[in-house]
């Protein structure tokens, strides 16, 4: 394999793909043996509590990068299991929002302190100046 990147370059966001996956292989094995939901439900609940009068199927999708179908078949599970609702909002009459619910958000606090505990054995621990690598991720992240 030839590659035009500098070796400076690849290895980084080697590094990037790596980590990324060992911490969410560690958080997704944490959750279960905390007996909760997997990792990917924590993410549509941590998006649906940030917004304020519920969020669009779409705007869910783009946050956790997942194809709406995906996202689709989720929400029905995570609507099964009584932690999120489609609702309509008062100040935009164009279809429906999704929400969390009052059980979503119990759940969304139980699972980030697995979550939140994984971040920093697996990462925090780690890492020296966060913050640098904060801004250094998010000029990639543009």
């Amino acid at each position: 394999m030839s590659t035009t990147l500098d070796p400076a370059t690849l290895s980084a966001w080697n590094t990037i793909v790596r980590v990324q996956a060992r911490v969410a292989a560690r958080a997704e094995d944490a959750l279960a043996d905390a007996g909760l939901p997997p990792l990917v439900w924590h993410d549509v609940l941590r998006v649906l509590d940030e917004a304020t009068c519920g969020i669009r199927m779409f705007e869910v999708a783009e946050a956790i990068v997942m194809s709406r179908s995906g996202l689709t078949r989720l929400i029905d599970r995570l609507e099964e299991a009584g932690l999120a609702e489609r609702r309509h909002c008062p100040s935009d009459r164009r279809g429906s929002f999704l929400a969390i619910t009052d059980a979503g958000r119990e759940t969304l606090a139980r699972m980030w302190a697995v979550y939140e505990a994984v971040i920093r054995e697996e990462f925090g621990g780690r890492v020296d100046d966060a913050g640098q690598v904060a801004k250094l991720l998010a000029a990639a992240a543009g």
